[in-house]
């Protein structure tokens, strides 16, 4: 097994991958709040990390994903103020809390079934984990982390010295209300919400009984417990946004940190945000397209994810519609790539009969150097530069010497790594269809040019397209 290696944030630096269990990896992913529908921006870190859950799987691991989902407790502000944002959609839409997060935790899950996604483990929802929450601040209270307010239960920072560290925080240089809403009834600007109190009795939904008062969980404490309890008290692998880094993660670290004395994870991966025409996308701005958009304008969710998955987790991706045109005709020519292995041509020959050794060793290599590139942070700009290459190569090769087999493996092995369904996007045709591809094939021979062009009209009606090389006629479709 070659070694992998990451870029882990709170070093900056990438360092070699040794996991807890020898051939195991506990992986926890921050899941999606669910008050909206998801735009194409919120998919982005799934894709990028469902490329990370088959290199690992590829890479011989048994991989156990917990994803969250918020579904109470998070609040108008990335901190502890303003309104929760599962409430606000209740009243957008005049339906109950729990309807709303059913109703945007199945678009989500429609949108990555469409994506291709891999299912995690467990996917786990914050209110169903509201025991754990309220005993893990219990171990927080024991140890003096925790302090009362009349609006809540906070952690105090102040008692956790390395509150700082993992986001390289400048503490005395914030200014308060800098980075959150000021509360100034908290010790520090700091400190965060453990427990919400309903002070007024306001909720009659998603409010919960607790030893300090009726209310709800921040929204850090569910990462901690849910990992805690699905995952143990130190994880191999968390991952997140860039946006994270700062608020809740560095909230998540000191909290279980606090109550267990042992590191959260030993890993932690970050991306970048996607941006649209250079700008972060926002609703306000109007930029922020649905997959249904994309839909709309005759794009696929493959083609969105092949968009994402060419550039870098940690660079930011811009989208355009230009820039997602351009991923769709790379994928478009993967699959006409894929669709050679059911060429009709190549039945006269066996794999055995074929003079394509060295362009099979190719395959061969090139499906170890993919793995190799994302085994390398991810790096899936480089295994992309590497499946160019290759194709090129094989689109030049004579279709008799190109051994089916390897081509198969060879596509497998993208399919494993990056979720394109090129094996499952480039079916077989029909034998009608077939006959019809020879028939024109012999016509050209003859240099019935007439009759070669009637019968490229009849299979562009069936959605065939013929592409014309000097080793024959490739069909594609439409």
């Amino acid at each position: 097994m070659s070694d992998i290696y990451f870029h882990n944030t709170p070093t900056n630096k990438k360092e070699t991958f040794r996991p807890i269990h020898k051939g195991k990896v506990a992986l926890y992913t921050c899941g999606p709040t669910v008050y909206s529908t998801p735009h194409i921006g919120n998919f982005v870190a799934y894709i990028r990390w469902d490329i990370l859950v088959r290199m690992l799987i590829a890479s011989g691991f048994e991989v156990t994903r917990v994803m969250n989902i918020t579904d109470v407790g998070h609040l108008a502000s990335d901190a502890d103020e303003g309104e929760d944002k599962m409430l606000k959609g209740a009243k957008r839409e005049g339906i109950s809390m729990w309807d709303v997060a059913q109703r945007y935790t199945d678009e989500f899950m429609n949108g990555a079934k469409q994506l291709n996604l891999i299912t995690p483990t467990f996917i786990t929802k914050a209110t169903d984990f509201i025991p754990e929450q309220i005993e893990l601040i219990k171990q927080l209270e024991k140890k003096g982390f925790t302090y009362s307010i009349d609006d809540g239960v906070y952690f105090d920072t102040g008692k956790f010295p390395h509150y700082a560290d993992f986001a390289h925080l400048d503490l005395e240089g914030m200014k308060a209300g800098a980075r959150v809403d000021y509360n100034n009834e908290k010790r520090s600007p700091h400190d965060f919400a453990l427990w919400k109190f309903d002070k007024k009795g306001e909720r009659t939904e998603m409010v919960w009984d607790s030893p300090w008062g009726r209310g709800f969980p921040g929204w850090h404490l569910e990462c901690s417990a849910m990992i805690e309890a699905k995952l143990g008290d130190t994880i191999d692998i968390h991952t997140g946004g860039i946006d994270h880094i700062p608020v809740h993660h560095t909230n998540e670290i000191a909290q279980s940190e606090a109550a267990h004395n042992k590191p959260l994870a030993h890993y932690w991966l970050h991306t970048a945000h996607l941006l649209s025409e250079g700008t972060k996308l926002a609703k306000s701005l109007g930029n922020s397209f649905l997959l249904q958009d994309l839909a709309d304008q005759g794009f696929s969710a493959l083609d969105f994810r092949m968009f994402v998955s060419q550039s870098h987790y940690r660079t930011e991706s811009n989208f355009t519609w230009e820039n997602l045109a351009a991923a769709a005709n790379r994928l478009r020519n993967w699959q006409n790539i894929a669709s050679l292995r059911w060429q009709t041509y190549d039945t006269l020959q066996s794999d055995a009969e074929k003079s394509s050794d060295e362009l099979s060793a190719a395959m061969q290599q090139a499906r170890e150097a993919i793995l190799l590139a994302l085994q390398d942070d991810l790096e899936s700009p480089q295994a992309f530069r590497i499946i160019d290459e290759l194709f090129a190569t094989i689109e030049r090769t004579p279709l008799a010497d190109i051994q089916q087999t390897s081509l198969r493996q060879l596509l497998e092995t993208i399919d494993e790594l990056f979720g394109l369904q090129l094996l499952e996007t480039t079916p077989d045709v029909s034998e009608e269809v077939k006959l019809l591809i020879i028939e024109r094939q012999r016509a050209r021979e003859a240099k019935d040019w007439a009759r070669s062009d009637k019968l490229r009209e009849q299979l562009a009606h069936q959605h065939i397209g013929i592409h014309d090389t000097a080793h024959g006629s490739i069909w594609y479709r439409l």
